[in-house]
């Protein structure tokens, strides 16, 4: 099953889309999806009241596809965790996760505009797995324990600024906390429903042109990992996110003149099972 969320912002209403495609209203289980939902018995209410029949069916044909995840509480990045993705940069792979963070403010629709910063000139593009945390991780010993706490997965957008992240000084945090810099969605896939998450295909398009074409098997550190890691730092919380990486083929990496977006421009990106993104580029 899938969970999305429809509606416009600040009026968004939780709901499950079934393998046959039809898409039911959730609010007979829960008023959004969101990390206490995810933390509880949430995940097998709905199961059991699409299997009762309890839940109806809804027009989605004119809805806005909203975020899956509501009241995310952290943002947790993970850099250059792809070894061609490192090359083509010219960084050095490197011996532990790079952390990074992004606001959750930055989160918006998998279809919604996103804004090219004013003064931008290098805003880029980076196809990546989401994790979502379900339950409490802190100090984790395994990745049994760490993958234990694995609500689902989601097709994330970790757009950047290469400018304001590399050349302004400082963390990367400024090229990356930009307004609509993190559309998410548009499902959210119960981990059980999605299998290994390190089998996964994952591609980005720019104005019809694939860029990116790779698979989560390629990660340096493998998504148990990354949770295992994270827990010995800080708390991981239902509800946060986890930006798992990006593999070759962004903007960043490209030969000269690099073909940084603008407004006007149209991405298009998916992973396998989890759905597929389109975003329309405007000026900000």
């Amino acid at each position: 099953m899938q969970l999305l969320r429809l509606g416009a912002p600040g009026s968004e209403r939780p709901a499950v889309r079934t393998e046959e495609g039809v898409v039911h209203d959730l609010r007979p289980v829960t008023a959004d999806i969101d990390g206490a939902f995810l933390a509880g018995d949430g995940l097998a209410r709905v199961r059991a009241a699409l299997t009762a029949g309890e839940l109806p069916a809804l027009d989605v044909s004119n809805e806005r596809i909203a975020p899956p995840l509501a009241g995310i509480g952290k943002i947790i990045c993970i850099g250059l965790n792809y070894s061609d993705h490192a090359e083509e940069t010219g960084a050095t792979a490197p011996s532990e996760p790079v952390l990074f963070l992004k606001t959750p403010d930055t989160v918006v629709g998998p279809y919604d505009e996103v804004l090219v910063p004013r003064k931008s000139v290098k805003t880029d593009w980076e196809v990546e797995l989401g994790v979502v945390i379900g339950k409490t991780a802190r100090y984790l010993d395994t990745h049994a324990d760490a993958l234990a706490c694995v609500a689902g997965y989601v097709t994330s957008h970790d757009v950047s600024e290469r400018e304001f992240q590399i050349e302004r000084g400082g963390t990367w945090d400024k090229g990356k906390n930009c307004e609509t810099f993190n559309p998410l969605g548009p499902y959210l896939v119960p981990a059980e429903d999605v299998g290994d998450p390190q089998d996964l295909g994952l591609r980005l398009w720019v104005n019809g042109e694939l860029k990116q074409d790779s698979s989560t098997k390629n990660m340096i550190f493998p998504v148990a990992e990354v949770i295992r890691y994270l827990s010995q730092f800080m708390v991981l919380r239902p509800g946060d996110l986890i930006n798992t990486g990006t593999p070759a083929g962004v903007a960043l990496g490209q030969p000269d003149p690099k073909p940084y977006l603008r407004p006007g421009d149209v991405v298009e990106l998916e992973i396998d099972g989890l759905g597929r993104q389109r975003q329309t580029f405007g000026a900000a």
